[in-house]
Parts: C-alpha cells; structure tokens; sequence
C-alpha cells in the first residue's frame, strides 16, 4: 500500500513537471533554455576564456580620424565608459593613445632591458627578471589623455570622455630603482624614453619620479597587453597621459628640464596654461543618463558616473539635476583610490519633464571641478569661446546632459 502511496506521488511530480514545462514553452519560454554557442575552439575557452556574445560593449576611434587609418595605423581609440560598471576599466577595453605613425612593437621580454643613466652614480641596466626580483606594488590609477575635450559636437560619453581608463597596475616604484642607482646631488628632473618609432619621451621632476610613480609590467592582474606598452612601461599618476611612457627603455636623471618630441603641441609661453598640462584637476562626468541614451518614460532611474583628480583621492561629488542651480550629495560606491577613478551613483526620479544633468568632483585638496562659464572667466574669454576653440590645458570641466521630455539624452554643452 505504501509502495502504492509512493509511486502515485511520484506521478503527480513528475504530472507537474510536465505541465510546467509545456506552460513555459506556450509562453515563449523556450529561448531561456541555455545554448552553448562557443565563440571559440573549446581548447581556446580553457586557455583563456571569453565573454558572454550577448555582451557588446567596444571601443571606439575619435571622431576627426578612423583607426586603422589610411595606412594601418592607430590613432586615438576611445573606452566605452558607459558601458563600464564598477571603477576598473577592462584591460581589452582601455583607451589607446596615437602611436604617433607607428606599429605596436613587439618585444620579446627575455630581451628587454630597462636603463637608468644621467646624474647617478651607478648606470645600470635591467632586465625584465632583475625588476621582478624587487619587491613589487600594486595600485588603481587612472590615465588620461590630454586630448580628451568635450565639445558641442560630441554626442556620448564614450565621444566626449572616452579617452581616460583607469586599471590596476603592478611594478616597481621608480623611488626603488632611483636609490638603487644613487641618484647625484644637484638633479632635478627625469626623462624617460620609450621604444616607438617616433621616440615617446616626456621631462618631469625628480621630487614626482620618488613620489609615487611606477615601472609596470602588469595591468589587472596579467602582463601588459602589447597596445598598454608590453612589457613595460611608466605609470606617472594623475599627471597628462603622455607623461605614462609606454615600452619604456630609459630613464635619465638630469638637472633641468629637458624639451622632448612630447612637448610639440603641449607646451604653451603662458606659464599658467603650461601648468595645467602636468597635473590633472578634478573631474568627473554621469555616464547613465548620458548622450545617445534613451529614458523609456517616468521613473525611479540609477544615476551613476566617474570622478577622478590628479590632486589624489575625490572626496566628494556633487549631483544637480536642474542645470546647476542645487546641488545634492551623492554617493561614493565602491573603493577610493588616490588619483583613481570613483564610482558615484544616487536614485533619481524623473517626473517626465526636460532637466539638465550634471556632475561635480572635490578631491581631498580642496578642489572643486570648474563650469565652462568659470574656467572661460578665468581665462579671460567668453564661454562661446569653446565652442569653436581648444580648451587652454587639461579640460576637466562640467560634463551638462540634456534629458528632453521623450527621453531621450543630448550633450548640453550647446
């Protein structure tokens, strides 16, 4: 009788299963059964994996000049910043810097060698095994290029923002190599020298170099990819990306500052503008909403951005959702690194109308992010003056994005 009981509640399970299924087929629910659909040989997926085909987030050349170009080469490519979540930019996913007119070099690493010459007492050079063998550090730092100016033109973030990245790097602080090498009495300033066909090289001072600067060789906990400079290269944090030298291949210890093939287009005969090519101030930019997004109606949303400063850590950003006349706190969500980038977010409810979105950095200076109007009154020019001009130095001012009444999201700097 019980074996009875038992196999009639066995069929009603199994009566049950079926019914279930066969619901969720009319339903449409059919698609929601797994298909493996490998991109990749089965052996590559071991190796080394692959993202989801569902995800199709990918970065982008500037708008003035295709990548490849003409003859093959990389210009600009720009990082999908409003696809990111969290603070790390994916090392596939990193903005690329021109190369200035050559190939990415590829470096056998048994072969590479790192020297360090000039104004020291001991001239060496180092292989990639000898700078393993130094304790080593990992820290979160953003780059980001000189190059990425928001203009009216521009329609997303990724246009507008998409020139900075921000990973984990790994390697040697430089202070470690300088004092092996005994940096001499009287030196001032540091070049360092890349591996490109058109030699990468910047000039920044000692007192910076044994600071906080690095000699990479790892990018989120693998070694750098070829386009971040394998298999290594100088991280000289919250300073104009060109100073992060990539394939470096020399450091010089010097007296005094030393003009480079960098400096072309970078320097200015105003001291006050040249300044603001070294260090940069404090920015950040909402990445949902943003351009190009579109607001299916009225609505609880999560606004959510990037804040970051060269100054060292953000302290706090600042929301205003009606053009900058309030503003509100919002919140820090996640890890604060020095001169990293920051994720901030805050609940936003849209009641349907046009509103202007807008975002603030403070970092622990002090500093506060600048207005278009601020930074033209600063420099004597009118605020139509960017619409048609370059931004004097590093352009870290307010990112405005325009939520129109059917949704849709507009770059406001218009």
């Amino acid at each position: 009788m019980a074996s009875k009981k038992a196999s009639r509640r066995g069929f009603l399970k199994a009566g049950a299963a079926a019914a279930a299924m066969s619901a969720m087929q009319s339903a449409g629910a059919q698609a929601a059964v797994p298909q493996a659909q490998p991109q990749k040989s089965l052996k590559e997926l071991v190796g080394y994996g692959e993202r989801s085909h569902f995800v199709t987030s990918v970065r982008v050349p500037v708008v003035e000049r295709p990548s490849p170009d003409q003859f093959g080469l990389i210009f600009h490519v720009l990082t999908p910043l409003q696809d990111q979540v969290g603070s790390i930019t994916p090392s596939s996913l990193h903005f690329v810097g021109t190369h200035r007119g050559s190939i990415v070099p590829d470096f056998d690493p048994k072969d590479y060698r790192l020297m360090i010459h000039g104004m020291v007492d001991r001239p060496l050079e180092f292989t990639m095994d000898e700078l393993k063998r130094f304790p080593s550090v990992s820290r979160v730092h953003f780059i980001e290029c000189l190059g990425n100016h928001s203009r009216p033109e521009y329609t997303t973030v990724q246009q507008t923002h998409g020139l900075t990245s921000s990973s984990e790097w790994t390697g040697v602080p430089l202070s470690v190599l300088l004092k092996e090498v005994g940096v001499q009495k009287g030196a001032a300033w540091v070049v360092s020298e890349g591996s490109e066909e058109v030699k990468g090289a910047g000039s920044f001072r000692l007192a910076k170099a044994m600071d906080d600067c690095l000699v990479a060789y790892g990018q989120n906990g693998e070694p750098l990819r070829p386009q971040q400079g394998f298999p290594l290269r100088l991280l000289v944090p919250g300073f104009e990306g060109i100073y992060n030298t990539k394939w470096l291949r020399r450091i010089k210890v010097v007296d005094r500052y030393y003009m480079t093939y960098n400096d072309y287009g970078h320097i200015q005969k105003d001291e006050e503008i040249a300044a603001l090519t070294f260090q940069w101030g404090p920015k950040s930019v909402i990445t949902f909403p943003s351009g190009g997004q579109q607001l299916p109606g009225p609505g609880i949303y999560q606004l959510t951005g990037l804040a970051w400063s060269g100054g060292g850590a953000v302290r706090k950003v600042e929301v205003s959702t009606d053009g900058g006349q309030t503003w509100k706190e919002a919140e820090i969500r996640g890890a604060v690194h020095p001169k990293a980038h920051t994720r901030f977010g805050m609940n936003w409810k849209w009641d349907g109308q046009e509103c202007v979105l807008q975002s603030r950095c403070i970092d622990e200076l002090g500093q506060v992010q600048p207005t278009r109007a601020q930074l033209a009154q600063h420099f004597k020019v009118t605020p139509d003056y960017y619409k048609t001009h370059g931004v004097q130095g590093s352009d870290n001012m307010i990112q405005p994005w325009r939520v129109a009444s059917d949704g849709s999201v507009h770059n406001a700097i218009a």
